[in-house]
């Protein structure tokens, strides 16, 4: 997603969105992310735009080793507080980032990315296949992209390209033979907006094996 009336850097924005307030999002882990992992016997893990860290923490809890990559310090801060918290802050390292531009050495067991959507400008396709090169022999990328707004958002806040299904997967360039498709579908879930407006919210989520 990209924003043209945009005029801070995405470090800046998204520093500024976590800096600015209190605590963004629930402390619960995604829900596609506990649907399509929680069958995977732990190893290393990495996750991209960790934010707040509740992805990471759940994958510790469960046995994983985890490097969770955020663009924001403020909420890396906040995610180093609460693995320390549930208890996990040994299995987790944490590292700052600006997917696009670096990106943590290594592979992985799992490579996980959840919304990696931004209304300030993100190398998305750049991103991915980093993401894709950093899978381990064997190992799983799960992907989860946001399909459109929500059905309650009547003006959207800004201009947006949303991925297809196809489109992603044509996208990550993968070596033909190599990975498994284990999913590949869209997901629709429940969505209230701020004003208690009822609806849903749509994802697709990728979910692959390399060989």
């Amino acid at each position: 997603m990209t924003d043209p009336s945009a005029q801070t850097s995405a470090t800046e924005f998204w520093e500024a969105r976590y800096r600015d307030t209190g605590r963004v999002w629930s402390g619960r882990p995604n829900e596609l992310l506990v649907r399509e992992a929680s069958g995977l016997a732990p190893g290393t893990a990495l996750d991209l735009g960790c934010g707040e860290g509740a992805d990471a923490v759940w994958l510790a809890a469960r046995g994983w080793r985890v490097t969770g990559v955020d663009i924001s310090g403020t909420a890396l801060e906040r995610a180093a507080g609460h693995a320390a918290d549930a208890g996990v802050g040994d299995r987790v390292a944490w590292e700052r980032h600006e997917l696009g531009r670096s990106f943590p050495e290594g592979s992985f067991d799992l490579v996980s990315a959840h919304y990696l959507q931004s209304p300030v400008p993100l190398d998305q396709q750049t991103v991915l296949r980093e993401a894709a090169r950093a899978v381990a022999g064997g190992g799983t990328l799960l992907l989860v992209l946001h399909a459109g707004w929500p059905s309650w958002q009547t003006e959207p806040p800004f201009d947006a390209v949303f991925p297809t299904l196809d489109g992603v997967f044509a996208e990550l360039a993968l070596p033909e033979g190599e990975w498994a498709v284990e999913t590949k579908e869209t997901v629709r879930r429940p969505s209230t907006s701020p004003e208690g407006v009822e609806g849903f919210r749509e994802d697709h989520v990728w979910r692959l094996r390399r060989a």
